[in-house]
């Protein structure tokens, strides 16, 4: 168990899509725009999608909530199409707090499944809730996009 994060949050999601077509949904900006944020998850408007993604490559996810710009930052620490993916999590107003996101990907079926575990530190313990829910909310859209 690793002692910088010892706050978990995980959740897990089956899709009908296959383990790349779920990994490479995480990779692709066109994708991360109709999951991950804007209005069909929550009130807020994408204002810019960047992702380099490759291993020690970073991203840069930038929405305005109730006017304000929030940019969720990190970088890839582990690619491997089409069962892992590890990378960084922080909102960078609130660096140099950080997380880490650890996505793992099974066949299942004819699809998939995905476990997805936030990986927080101590002091984010009374976020595991609302992290567990936001990424519940995210891999269901997902699940929903054919």
């Amino acid at each position: 168990m690793s002692t910088e994060f010892p706050a978990k949050a995980t959740v897990t999601q089956t899709f009908t899509q296959s383990p790349e077509a779920v990994f490479d949904a995480w990779l692709d900006t066109g994708m991360i725009s109709r999951f991950m944020f804007g209005p069909a998850l929550r009130d807020e408007e994408i204002v810019s999608l960047k992702t380099d993604a490759r291993v020690g490559g970073s991203f840069s996810f930038i929405v305005r909530r109730k006017g304000m710009e929030i940019d969720h930052i990190g970088e890839y620490l582990e690619i491997d199409r089409p069962h892992r993916l590890v990378f960084t999590w922080a909102v960078r107003q609130d660096l140099p707090d950080s997380s880490r996101v650890v996505i793992n990907i099974t066949p299942a079926g004819t699809g998939s499944e995905l476990t997805l575990t936030q990986e927080m530190p101590a002091n984010w313990a009374d976020f595991i809730d609302s992290a567990k829910g936001a990424w519940s909310k995210m891999l269901t859209a997902l699940a929903g996009i054919h």
